[in-house]
């Protein structure tokens, strides 16, 4: 297995300057720009997100029906996030001492962390791992040098073809 960084696609090294100035894939698919449905099984915070979303990296020259299923991931790990961290904030509003919802006891009285940290922590970790997939953090914003309708419509001439394509 050859390790090493995963290779950027196109689209996302041109909206970051392509900064190495390495040269360009010629052969690499250029799928349909797409602005997909979300699927049914999204939780309700998951298709709120999606829905946010989905039009920006869209316009970014990010979004094909090939990437819906790791957008479904993001937007479902964001879902599970949401859900988990008001699961908390509810159990805090529910006990007088708001730092008791950080830790359950067992039947036999030993205290532990609440499971739904670990539950928050692992979405909230692959949905920042998804967020990448797409140029989403801060970090990759901050190499992006153009504005997101000026890099949509030069990925549109010089990458996928012309718009009416």
């Amino acid at each position: 297995m050859i390790s090493g960084r995963k290779p950027k696609p196109t689209a996302l090294r041109l909206l970051t300057g392509n900064l190495g100035g390495r040269k360009l894939n010629p052969n690499e698919a250029k799928p349909d720009l797409a602005q997909p449905t979300p699927p049914d099984f999204l939780n309700n915070h998951a298709k709120v997100e999606w829905g946010r979303i989905v039009g920006t990296l869209f316009r970014a020259g990010l979004m094909t029906e090939l990437d819906s299923s790791v957008l479904a991931a993001y937007c479902q790990s964001y879902g599970r996030w949401v859900q988990a961290e008001r699961a908390l904030a509810r159990m805090a509003e529910a006990q007088a001492d708001s730092d008791h919802a950080l830790t359950i006891v067992t039947h036999n009285g030993t205290a532990m962390q609440n499971p739904l940290i670990g539950i928050a922590n692992k979405a909230k970790a692959d949905m920042v791992r998804f967020a990448l997939e797409f140029g989403m953090t801060p970090s990759a914003r901050s190499r992006m040098s153009a504005s997101p309708n000026e890099v949509a419509d030069d990925l549109t001439r010089e990458f996928f073809g012309s718009p009416t394509r």
